[in-house]
């Protein structure tokens, strides 16, 4: 008797764990299939929550079929502890395997809402956006201008979300003395900058910061990005350069991202200006001249004057032979890798063309014959504005 009953229990046993081992291959299975999700969502992971608390978010948006099964995988995987809080974009078909994987990976929310402080050129703004999952795109909520426009509602209370996103966006060509009156003026950081960096040693791009984060450590990361692209140039430069050292070069890339707004012009422009230097011609441009009088702290607001041009000053490039003392700017990747590798072209002169571009010359007379061409576009220009100013714009 005691022998059927001990054969019983082994064999309910066996089978026990037989429906254990297939309980579990079943649940790994749905832990790593695609899930039900057919639109992208932005998961919003509070401060303080938990893997259960998740779950329970993402079956309500039937993202995931099983709370249960999403936290024991995530149990499993040793990543319950590493949740962590934010926005996170969950694409359509995420299994729970890559949205624990997603929640637990660490660095910035990949969605939700972002304030974006913008240094420009022209002006500093301040943008509120949100993406929209179902497009995968920003959609804006407000901008306005620090110091000059009503800060809108929107914007203080986007700031105050705790998995609000914060980036400050440096557009390439700015100056120094831009990029700290713009560092100024975004109230969520701290610190007081001493003094202006030197020109052209902070690098464009655009840098994830934090709230009450020390205005003197993003300037710190401006340069340590720009001291790496300035070397990454100057070992990749072409051999025989007019230049004869990475500060000559970061000069010669400051003076071709202020000619040039068209991306694919920078090395046309570059080969300009190397040409010049090979061949001992000045460089005349007027960018120059502009830095020279404004010391960069702003924009002139107007056309160069005779007397500004003749007038002999370090940055005048047409009086002065060969590089200014120093950049003009703060030059972006492409105008550094531009001025390393400039293009194998004979170019010695360039002039608007009236698309935004410019036309190329080679010889004297061919780049008379481009200025003739953009004087009479201008000339169009100014009798359709004053037309149009004699009808009311009708």
């Amino acid at each position: 008797m005691w022998r059927h009953i001990a054969s019983n229990a082994v064999t309910f046993l066996i089978v026990a764990l037989f429906l254990l081992g297939g309980v579990i291959m079943w649940g790994r299975g749905q832990y790593s299939a695609p899930g039900p999700l057919t639109q992208a969502i932005c998961l919003q992971v509070e401060r303080g929550s938990n893997m259960r608390t998740v779950g329970d978010n993402l079956v309500a948006q039937d993202a995931v079929t099983s709370a249960s099964i999403f936290r024991i995988g995530a149990e499993y995987q040793n990543k319950t502890r590493a949740l962590k809080a934010g926005s996170f974009l969950i694409p359509p078909d995420a299994s729970m395997q890559e949205i624990v994987d997603t929640v637990t990976r660490g660095g910035a929310s990949t969605c939700g809402t972002e304030v974006v402080y913008r240094i420009g050129v022209n002006r500093i703004s301040t943008q509120v956006r949100e993406l929209d999952p179902a497009t995968n795109r920003f959609e804006e909520r407000a901008e306005f201008t620090p110091g000059v426009d009503e800060v809108p509602e929107v914007y203080t209370r986007t700031k105050a979300q705790a998995d609000t996103r914060f980036r400050i966006a440096m557009a390439e060509g700015v100056t120094s003395w831009q990029v700290v009156e713009g560092l100024k003026a975004i109230d969520m950081l701290t610190g007081t900058v001493a003094e202006v960096p030197a020109e052209g040693i902070l690098a464009p791009d655009s840098y994830e910061v934090t709230e009450g984060e020390d205005r003197n450590e993003v300037i710190s990361l401006m340069i340590a990005s720009q001291e790496k692209r300035l070397a990454a140039a100057w070992d990749a430069r072409d051999p025989g350069l007019p230049v004869e050292s990475p500060e000559e070069l970061l000069i010669l890339a400051s003076i071709i991202e202020k000619e040039t707004g068209v991306p694919e012009e920078r090395e046309q422009v570059a080969s300009v200006f190397v040409n010049r230097l090979n061949q001992g011609m000045r460089l005349q441009t007027d960018p120059t001249v502009i830095y020279g009088i404004t010391k960069g702290q702003g924009v002139l607001g107007r056309g160069l004057r005779r007397s500004e041009l003749r007038g002999e000053t370090p940055f005048n490039t047409y009086v002065i032979p060969g590089l200014p003392p120093a950049p003009i700017a703060n030059p972006g990747r492409a105008s550094l890798m531009a001025a390393a590798q400039p293009a194998k072209e004979d170019f010695v002169f360039f002039v608007a063309d009236g698309t935004g571009g410019h036309a190329f010359a080679v010889t004297l007379e061919q780049h008379n014959a481009n200025v003739a061409r953009w004087r009479k576009i201008e000339a169009e220009r100014g009798a359709e504005a004053a037309g149009s100013a004699s009808t009311g714009g009708n």
